[in-house]
């Protein structure tokens, strides 16, 4: 049985939820998160200025911020006066990044990724390894073998509070459990109670374009808190929609599931059928696989997506032209979806789009010929702000998320968490040894 135990250190003090302000059970946990969430747009910020940012009395928000500031998750920052020295000094809080960090993982098709994040959602260590091959439990494993070695090498005495777990298709967060991934070939796969008995974590899982959606309004593009569609296009195409800051789920968990939209005529290049047993599916035109094979048929040598990438970077016209035909692609679907669903701005997170301006600019054109609705597609369409660290990001917003949602919640009920013990239970330990 393999367990690690990061360095020891005097945390803060743990409390009880009979130690939080008195209110309605529901009223405390949404106010704490609207505390806690005023800190991570506006720290350093006065306790004036968050009862302002939330509504809440002054009464409340110091409750709510003397409980965050014992459990370490919040701290004082330099104090501050008013204009000439005059008036009483403020003393600002933001968020304490000193002990705690959470710890992520992306499930993706050929390869997965583990990671670290602090409160703020700064990446702290990442570490992505190919997949041996796609069954469930080596691929859960795995991320159990590989995680406590991460935490020893980088979270520099930190405490692990919680473990978010990202992936393609159909998740329910609910149950934390990814209902079916046809490329991987799970089904009905209980991946938080599997992660959770192996690491003593609390663990949250959900789809990669969803947790992407709240970490843009959580850490990103600020306009995509009135209403957000994102788009996802990469091994898997997938979609997610936001109003009001609630993530539309569906009753089957199968909300954004766009990666059989059907492209007409646009989608004839000759390619072999979508999974579905249709041709001219988006995800069998845009995918990462469809590009490479794409590359190949027109003489391209890459090995990989990210090789046919480098190439595109590097400026190579075949490579350059892949790209763009993926976007203007990609503009269609995109142009569909704003005329159905009518965002403030939908988020497209794909490489060109962000790392190549020739492909914003042709989605960009493509939206503003095909969309009835949309008039400003410079405005509405915008990359992803985490081009280049995107399958990381979406692990660790979906356990971001829960904290900010309810810090309140499980967090300081972990001792083995908050004692800096990273503990293995014995079923992976055959994985393990």
């Amino acid at each position: 049985m393999m367990s690690l135990t990061a360095p020891a250190r005097r945390g803060p003090t743990p409390l009880r939820r009979s130690d939080i302000p008195a209110a309605g059970p529901a009223r405390r946990v949404s106010s704490a998160g609207s505390v806690l969430s005023a800190m991570l747009d506006h720290g350093p910020v006065a306790r004036s200025t968050v009862a302002r940012l939330t509504g809440l009395s002054p009464a409340s928000v110091t409750g709510h911020t003397g409980w965050l500031l014992a459990r370490g998750l919040v701290r004082e920052s330099a104090e501050t006066t008013g204009p000439k020295g005059l008036g009483r000094p403020h003393i600002p809080l933001e968020i304490d990044t000193s002990h705690y960090v959470v710890a992520g993982a992306h499930i993706a098709v050929a390869h997965s990724t583990v990671f670290l994040m602090d409160l703020r959602g700064g990446l702290l260590a990442v570490d992505r390894r190919p997949h041996r091959d796609t069954d469930a439990q080596r691929i859960l494993g795995d991320l159990v073998t590989r995680l406590p070695r991460l935490v020893a090498a980088h979270a520099a005495e930190r405490a692990v509070l919680a473990l978010g777990v990202a992936t393609g298709h159909r998740v329910d967060p609910e149950a934390g459990v990814v209902i079916e991934h046809q490329q991987l070939g799970w089904r009905d796969v209980p991946v938080r109670d599997v992660l959770a008995a192996a690491t003593g974590l609390e663990v949250q899982v959900d789809s990669h374009a969803r947790a992407l959606a709240r970490a843009e309004q959580m850490l990103g593009e600020a306009t995509t808190r009135a209403s957000t569609v994102l788009l996802f296009v990469g091994a898997v195409v997938d979609a997610a929609f936001a109003i009001a800051g609630a993530m539309h789920l569906g009753p089957r968990s199968g909300a954004g599931s766009v990666a059989h939209l059907p492209l007409g005529s646009a989608g004839s290049s000759g390619a072999e059928p979508c999974s579905c047993g249709r041709s001219g599916c988006l995800q069998s035109e845009v995918s990462e696989h469809a590009m490479v094979r794409q590359a190949a048929e027109r003489g391209l040598s890459v090995g990989s997506f990210t090789a046919l990438l480098e190439q595109a970077l590097a400026g190579e016209a075949r490579a350059v032209a892949l790209f763009r035909r993926r976007a203007r692609l990609v503009g269609r679907a995109a142009a569909l979806l704003l005329d159905m669903f009518d965002p403030e701005v939908l988020v497209v997170v794909e490489p060109g789009a962000g790392r190549l301006p020739q492909c914003l600019a042709d989605l960009r054109a493509e939206v503003a010929e095909r969309s009835w609705v949309c008039d400003d597609p410079e405005r509405a369409v915008v990359p992803s702000s985490f081009t280049g660290s995107v399958l990381a990001t979406a692990g660790g917003a979906v356990a971001l998320e829960a904290l900010y949602g309810d810090p309140l919640g499980p967090w300081p009920a972990l001792p083995a968490v908050s004692r800096g013990v990273f503990p293995i239970s014995t079923q992976f330990r055959e994985l393990l040894c």
